[in-house]
Parts: structure tokens; sequence; C-alpha cells
């Protein structure tokens, strides 16, 4: 095979399979349905009373507010009674690193705080309705001091108008809040109120997936995925609502999500409902992001009556199989899309699911990757073994093309022609040594984005030093790793080099020995010989997982190179020769 284009087809196919998710173009939101409330078709009117697009007022802060203890199997917090806000949750399960005494991971938080973000539920005024409704500033009375999962919690506020409004909230054993809204109204004539929900982020978060991960507002609306950027909503604000994006559809889901995290507002699936990112600027470069529903159909409560809405909020870590069972129990459309396995999930979800699958059953990431490793190499068995007959033909071929080369070297039409005539006559396929490894690139990419943006991967140990498979090997070459107190990668990132990446390129390098490249170009053989080099240090700031996985796969594919040199050997050995004078 031609060693140069074989390169240049591996490196075009690593580019594609990046490149595809970077520069493909996103969706414009400033293009759909971009208006005020008042003037969008199909959306309902707000009223000067309601409380959906203005910016909230600052509760008195000369006195704390009043709180709901919030204490689950999963999640302990807070909600705070001024407003009604869910604003106070941390993660159990989850701390912030896998050092010892690091805090647990926060996913809600006061808008006092550093970085505010909660989930609000309320009610706006249709146009020209006078209801009273609630709204940041409402201090509302709980019949129970926590909220537990066998404990409900049910709010109340009596708008002295004759409505009474209860906001009813439950919590399961994980992320799920189990949220009912209802306007008892003791008045004579009837009320139309539109109800709502959404999450609030109250500051600009550093982004730190790049284009591996979406951050920031997302959404599924009619099954159609939104995923926003924190940009798109800034410079898409349109006074005076500062609307940025809406869409009208039924059901679906809506929130804000971090790498790992997630904060959603889920209406009823059978209602019709507007989805709607804004952006609040407070001042400076800081402001407001909001990301909600708001019923399209206004809820009517007669005259001595009361009437209902029903919806859901997650605020937790987004894990695969959770998202799973609750799109399946609840039937929250795509719900899994959450975790952003890309424009290849068609390939890198079921490769999640097996890997999980083989971590329940090993009890261990990394020996389920290597598990895992062991499968793919046994599907790739046949083809790998045409790679190595075909690489050991083209060795076998060397000194004539050699010659070839040598005879047309001012030809290259005519020595094109000349190889072409040779492999036809040998029986050799150049192409089909580089297929198994064409075909392996996308697992990589698969497994390079599972270990990315999974939460089962984050904090998943190994042995020994490694206690982080989604993080890079903390070892160092360059500390002696750790005798010498100082850290080399403030100079250059690539002064980070752990023991793992190192046993990869020798690993490497050894392979390269027992089965080398037939490359007859110096040049080329150079070249090769440097590969293991320059991948050691590429890989060097990987996950370490990723590395793991390669160490693995390159000594199975040594053992797998020998065993298929023996079976050629024996084939070779049990030919039956001829007498000597006798062809």
């Amino acid at each position: 095979m031609d060693i140069k284009r074989f390169m240049v087809a591996t490196a075009l196919s690593a580019v594609v399979l990046v490149g595809f998710e970077y520069f493909l173009p996103q969706q414009n939101h400033k293009t759909v349905e971009q208006q005020a409330p008042n003037a969008t078709p199909g959306l309902p009117p707000v009223a000067a009373g309601g409380n959906t697009s203005a910016a909230p007022p600052v509760a008195d802060a000369s006195q704390p507010d009043p709180r709901v203890a919030i204490d689950a199997d999963r999640v302990h917090g807070s909600l705070d009674l001024r407003g009604a806000r869910l604003d106070d949750l941390v993660l159990k399960n989850y701390h912030e690193t896998v050092k010892a005494g690091s805090p647990l991971v926060r996913v809600l938080e006061p808008r006092d705080q550093a970085e505010p973000n909660l989930v609000e539920v309320g009610w706006a005024n249709v146009s020209g309705g006078h209801v009273s409704v609630p709204d940041a500033n409402t201090v509302w009375t709980a019949d129970h001091d926590t909220l537990t999962q066998a404990q409900p919690v049910t709010l109340s506020w009596d708008n002295g108008q004759g409505q009474v409004f209860q906001i009813n909230i439950a919590i399961d054993q994980n992320y799920m809040f189990a949220v009912t809204q209802k306007v008892i109204n003791h008045g004579g004539e009837a009320v139309s109120l539109y109800p709502f929900s959404r999450v609030e982020r109250g500051y600009t978060p550093v982004e730190t997936g790049g284009y591996l991960v979406h951050e920031g507002p997302i959404s599924v609306i009619d099954h159609k995925l939104d995923e926003s950027s924190y940009k798109s909503l800034r410079k898409g604000a349109v006074p005076p609502g500062n609307i940025a994006w809406t869409k009208a559809g039924q059901g679906g889901w809506a929130g804000i999500t971090d790498k790992y995290w997630l904060s959603a507002v889920i209406p009823q699936q059978d209602s019709d409902v507007a989805g709607t990112y804004s952006y609040q600027p407070t001042g400076g470069d800081k402001g407001v992001y909001d990301v909600g529903f708001t019923a399209r159909t206004p809820l009517v409560v007669a005259g001595g009556g009361e009437a209902v809405s029903a919806s859901h909020v997650f605020a937790g870590a987004k894990e695969v199989p959770l998202l799973e069972k609750y799109e399946s129990s609840l039937h929250i459309p795509d719900f899994w899309k959450a975790v952003d396995f890309g424009w290849f999930a068609f390939l890198t979800r079921p490769i999640f699911t097996v890997l999980d699958w083989l971590n329940t059953m090993l009890g261990n990431f990394g020996l389920a990757l290597m598990a895992f490793t062991l499968l793919v190499k046994a599907l790739f068995f046949p083809l790998a073994t045409k790679q190595f007959q075909s690489m050991g033909k083209m060795r076998q071929l060397q000194p004539k093309i050699k010659a070839l080369r040598e005879r047309y070297k001012d030809d290259q039409m005519a020595l094109n022609q000349q190889m072409i005539a040779l492999y036809k006559q040998e029986g050799v396929n150049p192409a089909s040594g580089c297929l198994p490894m064409l075909l392996q690139i996308p697992v990589f990419w698969c497994l390079y984005k599972d270990l990315y943006v999974t939460i089962e991967m984050r904090h998943a140990p190994f042995f020994g030093w490694i206690h982080d498979l989604s993080a890079f090997d903390p070892t160092n070459l360059f500390t002696l790793f750790g005798l010498i107190p100082w850290d080399p990668t403030v100079i250059s990132p690539m002064l980070q080099l752990g023991l793992w990446p190192i046993a990869f390129g020798l690993t490497m390098f050894i392979q390269q020995r027992i089965n080398p490249a037939p490359a007859a170009d110096p040049a080329q053989q150079k070249m090769f010989q440097l590969m293991p080099v320059i991948f050691t240090f590429f890989m060097a700031r990987q996950p370490s997982g990723l590395v793991i996985y390669y160490c693995w796969n390159n000594l199975l594919t040594m053992a797998q190179q020998t065993l298929i040199q023996r079976r050629v050997k024996n084939r070779s050995d049990s030919k039956p020769k001829l007498p000597a004078g006798k062809k």
C-alpha cells in the first residue's frame, strides 16, 4: 500500500469526525418567532400583573427568608418561601473533586449568592386581567417544615381578592420534583390565568466542554432538540420582553444544562405550551438567563370552583439510565438528549450502554473498557486477519516495488500503471490493509465522547493512582513522579507526561518492531519511528480511560498479530512439498 496515501486517508478521517461536529452550522435562533410575548403568534399575552418576563424584584435583605428544608435520599437543601423558589439544592452523592473532603456539588443556588441558579413556578394574567398573582416577593405559608420523599409540602397564599393559590411539591428518590399548581376561586366570577415554570440562571458560567459538549439553554419541543448558546441569548434578546427565542408546541422539556448537571422544567406532555428563552441585562456584562414554558391556553377557574395544572422539575446529575427511566415513566420526549452524545449518537449511545452494562458486571469502568476492547477485537478479527496478510504480502513485494520506482522515477503515470498491474498480478489489494483502522476511528471517537460527556465516567476510578478515568494521568515524568515539587505545565502543557501515556508509547513502539510498516522510503520509515513519541505526548493530555483503552488495545493487537502470523506460517509449512526436480 502507498503509505503516504494511507496516512492522508487516516488524517482526513479523523478531521471529518472532529470537524463534522465543530464546523456544522448551528440553527440561527434569531429567525424563530423572535418577538415580544404580546406580538408572538400562538403565545399568551402577558398583562402588567404578570411576572413571566419582567426582571424580578429583589427581596428585602434585612430579614432572612423563611424556608422549607429538603431532605431526600440523594439531595438536600431548602425551598425559599419568599417567591416559592426552588433555589438551594446539593447532591449528596457527588463531590467537586476526587480529593478527600471536597465539597458536595451544588446545582441550585439563591439569587443573593455568587452563582444564582433556581427554578420558579407561578401564574401570569391574561391580557386585561387584574387578578393579583403571586410574585417574587410573595411570602407563602407551608403545611410542613421539611420536604421528604414520604412527605410532600403544600404552599399557600391568599391574594385577598377571593383567590387562593397553592403549590404542592413532592420529590422522588432521585432528582425529580412533581409540582401541582392549584387556584381556588372563592369569588363569584371566573378568572383566567397562564401557569408558567422556568429555570433562571443569574450568571454566565465558564464553559468547560468546548465544542465537545453543549452547555447552556436546551430544550426539546415537538421532538426537536434546540441547543442555544449563552451568547445567542445575549445577542438575540429583543425588548421589551427581551425574548431571544420562542417556540410553540405540545409538551417537551426545557432548561439549562452544564456538562454533568441539568436544571429543567417539564410541563404536562398533553398540554399546549410556549417554550421561551430570554435574557435580562442587569448592568455591565451581567444578566439573567430564563428558560421555561408558559401555557398557551389559559387556566379558567370558575366562580366557586378550582383548577389545577401539573408539571415536573428535574435538578440533578445527568445519569443516562435515570434519564431514560424518566423518559419512559413520565413520557418525557428524548430526555436522554440532555447528555450530549453528539451527531454520532446512533453509535456513541449504544457504546456507552455496553460500557455501562460491563461496569455493572465487573464493578469498574476501567475493567469495562478493557472488556469492551476484547469485544471490539473479536468483532474486527476477520478484517484484522486480512489486514496482516495484506501487509505481509506488501512487505514481500517491496523489492519489486523499489525496482519499479527506480525504473520509472521520471514517469509517474507509467509507475502507477505498473504498480497497479503488479498488485493485480500478485492478488494484493493495498486498501485492505487500512480498512480495519478506518473502521476503528468512529469507535475511538465515540469512546472519547463517552469518557468526556457522561457523568458515569466522572471520578470513576481504575487501580493505583488513577482516580478519575475522565481526567488525564496525574503522574508526571518531569517531576520524577512527585519527587520534584514543581509544576512544569506552567511552562508548557506538553510537560505533562504520566505513566500510562508512557506505557502507551512503549506498546506502540514494540508493536512497530513486531510488525513494521512496509515503507520503502527512508523518510517515511523515520516518520513511523517518531510516531510513538508524538502520540505519547498527544495522549498525555487525554482522558486516562482512553489511554488505558489504547494500551490494552496495542497489547491485544500484538497478541493478535502473533497468532495470525503463526497461523499463516503453519499453513505454509503444512503445504505438501513437490519432489526435487518437479514443479
